[in-house]
């Protein structure tokens, strides 16, 4: 599976520029990679103190995706900054080139603003693709292992984050990717934004590509904007967890949503 991360900077709040920027980008890849990974809430950037920037599930970014999918011909996660009746949410979405969109809310809603006027999720996004299974997860939510781990309910091959993620903490982003691909013998594909926010944290980037065994496949360099892709060794996935079955040795758990 060919893979692509967007790494882009967002100007917060300000919606027809980041989809210009965004458009610019992805048609590089037209017609060239399965699946292409966005930034955490692409459109608006991690602006949650404003929550009316949020949009309907027929809104202009989510028309804008299902048209970047058809005409590029793959597959694309991110998140968007959602209203569904009178509630706001962070909405991940897997979105196929026929324009199905598969949704979930982010479950760990950040401190502050996104706590106090989104509401959080209650299920967990896995869609198959090409025959390859894909969690996508949202940000925050990479900090806590329990709702990132595979299991026999909900088994995955490929972890994708879309993520706001700040300089400050560069450094626990890039040890728990490493980590989730470690403890479940997955690939990572992690697209992080570039530039400051609504609150004037810096971003810096560092979205990656990461292998079954914590391994860098594909990076980018500090506050870089561009796509970058790879392409991932499915059957050496498969020989790895046959080999060294760590996964099979997952003690049982159940969620409460």
């Amino acid at each position: 599976m060919r893979v692509s991360i967007v790494q882009n900077e967002i100007k917060w709040g300000v919606k027809n520029e980041n989809l210009l920027s965004f458009d610019k980008l992805i048609k590089t890849v037209y017609g060239q990679t399965d699946l292409v990974v966005l930034p955490e809430m692409f459109s608006t950037g991690f602006a949650v103190e404003n929550p009316q920037l949020s949009e309907d599930e027929d809104g202009e970014a989510h028309r804008q995706v299902k048209k970047w999918a058809s005409e590029g011909g793959f597959a694309i996660v991110g998140s968007i900054m959602t209203r569904d009746e009178d509630k706001f949410f962070n909405r991940s979405f897997f979105c196929y080139p026929d324009g199905r969109m598969l949704t979930a809310d982010k479950r760990h809603l950040f401190i502050g603003d996104e706590k106090r006027f989104f509401t959080r999720g209650n299920k967990i996004l896995t869609a198959e693709y090409n025959g390859i299974r894909i969690r996508v997860l949202v940000c925050y939510d990479l900090r806590f292992p329990v709702w990132n781990r595979y299991s026999e309910d909900n088994p995955y091959d490929i972890l994708v984050y879309t993520a706001n993620w700040p300089k400050d903490r560069i450094d626990v982003w890039d040890i728990l990717l490493k980590a989730r691909a470690i403890e479940n013998q997955a690939f990572v594909c992690a697209a992080n934004a570039v530039g400051r926010d609504s609150y004037k944290v810096y971003h810096n980037g560092h979205s990656c590509v990461l292998g079954v065994r914590g391994e860098t496949l594909m990076d980018f360099p500090e506050n870089d904007i561009a796509v970058k892709t790879v392409e991932l060794d499915m059957g050496f996935q498969a020989k790895i967890r046959e080999r060294f079955p760590v996964i099979k040795d997952i003690d049982g758990f159940h969620i409460e949503y």
